[in-house]
């Protein structure tokens, strides 16, 4: 007999793809590396133009898209290896991205802080969205997000065909 402090055995674990995810978002974070590479050329001073976002503040791209797909790839790996769906992936996760971006200030103490900020940040997160996430499927949120309609007042009457 299993008690009820165990945790559930009857949920299948399902791999993650590592290379298909840490792709996925490591192009989001192109993205928004661009977005954000394209403020700091439109707000800075400078004679390059447009061409700025690439050769000028390009870098900021390159990082971006370095920080996500490492958070992807140490999630996802942690993930698949644990064979389990909880908040110490994300902590992994959000450690490695951490110790990347410390290492940017080329900066060892400063990667280990990043680590454990980024690291606790993302585990807590994770670890509180399982507590307070809902099990409720789609169809169920719809159902009650939308009126439905009123009883009438009076019972229709019976046909008498």
């Amino acid at each position: 007999m299993s008690s009820s402090t165990e945790p559930e055995a009857s949920v299948a674990f399902h791999p993650k793809p590592v290379l298909d995810y840490t792709a996925a978002v490591g192009l989001q974070s192109a993205a928004v590396g661009l977005f954000v590479s394209a403020l700091q050329n439109a707000l800075g001073k400078h004679s390059h133009g447009a061409l700025g976002v690439v050769t000028r503040t390009g870098g900021t791209i390159g990082f971006f898209a370095a920080t996500g797909a490492t958070f992807a790839f140490t999630e996802a790996t942690v993930r698949n290896s644990r064979q389990k769906d909880d908040a110490w992936n994300g902590a992994a996760g959000a450690c490695a991205a951490g110790f990347l971006l410390g290492m940017r200030m080329k900066s060892i103490p400063a990667a280990f802080g990043g680590c454990a900020v980024l690291g606790g940040i993302m585990g807590a997160f994770d670890y509180s969205g399982q507590l307070a996430g809902s099990k409720e499927s789609k169809e169920e949120k719809r159902n009650r997000f939308f009126k439905k309609p009123p009883r009438p007042l009076i019972a229709p009457a019976p046909s008498t065909e």
